[in-house]
């Protein structure tokens, strides 16, 4: 029986690794500083964007492993097949993220240098005028007004007396009891009218539900809840 270990790396040089491990990490980096510089809502993760940089560095490295052997790449997918990601990306556009540092990571670890780089620097100017000039942007700034009430009684006709005061169109999202039942806590999204204050709403609801707490969430579009 033989028991010889069969060394495989002569199938590429040094170089060859030195090279792909260090563009897919520079290249991976400036993704990350890209989604860093770019990112506008309240939920940035530095550990996420360390991600992006290992993960185009673990792909440019499995690439190097798979090579040209077909039966190497399906056991490589066999084996990673059973690795489960168990949190919830917060963000459309972190999945773009994700998907373009392992792009990334498979042109470097194939050895399409060029390709690599020049489709990172491309994909990276698009996400900045993108951000820059705030592109699909819809200009309608929503708010979401939160208004608890007593239980027992119906409130909805001073607040939407309130609501058409204040507000151009709103949207009843929905109702649930607090506290035991003792509350009942009331979601509307609504555009307030041109000249009027989010305070002022507060304010007006406050008068119509016994002083019990109204909360005004602008940015509705944009921040996360």
């Amino acid at each position: 029986m033989n028991f010889d270990l069969q060394e495989l790396s002569g199938t590429f040089s040094v170089a060859d690794v030195v090279a792909a491990m260090a563009l897919s990490f520079l290249l991976s980096v400036l993704i990350g500083y890209v989604y860093r510089y770019t990112h506008r809502n309240v939920s940035y993760s530095q550990s996420y964007v360390q991600t992006l940089v290992i993960v185009g560095m673990v792909v440019a490295l499995i690439m190097l492993v798979v090579g040209s052997n077909l039966a190497r790449a399906f056991s490589l997918v066999g084996a990673l097949s059973v690795v489960r990601f168990r949190n919830a990306v917060k963000e459309t556009r972190d999945v773009g993220f994700i998907f373009l540092a392992m792009a990334i990571g498979m042109a470097c670890g194939a050895r399409f240098y060029t390709l690599a780089a020049v489709g990172a620097v491309v994909i990276c100017t698009v996400v900045l005028l993108m951000s820059k000039f705030n592109w699909f942007a819809l200009n309608v700034q929503r708010q979401v007004v939160k208004v608890q009430v007593p239980a027992g009684e119906d409130h909805t006709p001073q607040i939407r007396d309130v609501l058409i005061k204040y507000t151009s169109e709103f949207e009843l999202v929905s109702t649930e009891t607090i506290r035991g039942g003792a509350l009942c806590e009331v979601f509307y999204t609504v555009r307030l009218k041109k000249g009027a204050e989010p305070g002022d709403l507060v304010s007006a609801l406050q008068e119509r539900t016994s002083g019990q707490r109204v909360t005004v969430l602008t940015g509705y579009d944009t921040t996360d809840l």
